[in-house]
């Protein structure tokens, strides 16, 4: 296996003034499965794409182990790359499918068997080796076409927002599947999805783009408790983080009738706002009434928990969304008004509000 290296990686497709990939600056170890995330259009399938050798590097290198690989051709970079749409010879066996490229390159039948029988066995499809895609699920197809990036043996493994295909139930199967499957071989894997859940659960790290640039590069535990600005904040996490601009004031930040408590010299130079995020289990209903008054429109109920999504127009005059977790035993009724105070602790989060970096580190 390998380490992987954007080395200030950029891609700018012909007639764009702006680039597709600005200056991706990231070191993947050896067997580390690392997760692209981001909304579409920001890039993730483009770098991908350049690590394959599908797409130019205008700017910067690409690395894999000790070798520069930006100007070698695809094959000759030792990747091996499953697709959205599996890509599967509809006219050939799985086996022969699985088998393909090895067969292309030379390999002699005796070990290209070999290596397609131990895939086989380690994805439970050695009863599907002679059958026709068309005869498979969705999910035994998808599974066929990691088969065929395995018999290969490549150094780094790139997956294509492989499970978007796959219905919901299935994904949440098969994403556990290829999480294991990577464990088990040790292998660097580069993995591209928009499901930011996919990406929490799945990866040792996780990569978040926007519009070209990498925005914070971190463990999902690490990005969910320390978002390095409001963009990663709001994207990671689900529901989603809320965020307000709260005005500045002795002691603290004004949140709704209370003041949150924040040591002064935390807020120095930060002008008279700052946006203030909190998630929705660090929020707490007050029962004496004090805080963010929040009508409640709709209740949803999940069981031990349950989330209430609501709208307040305290902050800065907005109708402002919130939603907050609350015990599902005992849920506020859809119509009730509830005033909310974030829960003492290390878990609000402040941000600059025009330059959307985090505050304090």
């Amino acid at each position: 296996m390998a380490t992987v290296k954007f080395d200030n990686a950029s891609r700018t497709y012909p007639g764009n003034d702006k680039p597709s990939i600005d200056k991706l600056d990231v070191d993947i170890a050896d067997g580390e499965f690392l997760v692209l995330v981001g909304p579409s259009g920001c890039g993730k399938s483009t770098a991908l794409r350049m690590l394959a050798g599908l797409e130019e590097v205008n700017v910067g290198d690409i690395w894999i182990g000790d070798r520069n690989v930006t100007d070698l051709s695809p094959k000759d970079r030792d990747v091996a790359m499953v697709f959205q749409n599996y890509a599967l010879y509809p006219h050939m066996s799985v086996a022969d499918n699985m088998g393909f490229a090895l067969k292309i390159a030379g390999i002699n039948k005796s070990e290209i068997a070999k290596r397609v029988q131990d895939a086989a066995k380690i994805l439970d499809l050695e009863e599907y080796l002679e059958r026709k895609p068309k005869t498979l699920s969705g999910g035994q197809r998808q599974r066929v076409a990691m088969g065929r990036a395995i018999v290969r043996q490549p150094q780094v493994f790139l997956m294509d927002e492989p499970l978007s295909n796959l219905d919901a139930k299935l994904r949440v199967q098969t994403r556990t599947q290829i999480a294991s499957l990577q464990r088990r071989l040790g292998v660097t894997m580069v993995y591209v999805t928009h499901d930011q859940i996919e990406a929490m659960t799945m990866g040792d790290r996780v990569a978040v783009l926007k519009d070209g640039i990498l925005q914070q590069c971190d463990t999902p535990r690490g990005m969910y408790d320390h978002p390095e600005n409001v963009f990663v904040a709001g994207f990671i996490g689900s529901p989603a983080m809320n965020l307000f601009d709260v005005p500045i004031v002795d002691g603290g930040v004004k949140f709704g009738s209370s003041t949150y408590p924040i040591e002064r010299d935390f807020l120095t130079g930060e002008g008279k706002e700052v946006t203030l995020g909190v998630r929705p289990e660090d929020l707490s209903i007050n029962e004496a009434g004090e805080g963010l008054p929040v009508t409640v429109d709709v209740v949803e109920e999940l069981g031990a928990d349950a989330y209430i999504y609501g709208s307040t127009t305290e902050t800065a005059g907005d109708i402002k969304p919130i939603i907050v977790r609350v015990d599902g035993r005992t849920p506020p009724k859809k119509g009730a008004v509830v005033h909310l105070t974030p829960k003492k602790g290390e878990h609000v989060h402040l941000f600059n509000p025009e330059s959307g970096l985090r505050i304090g580190g």
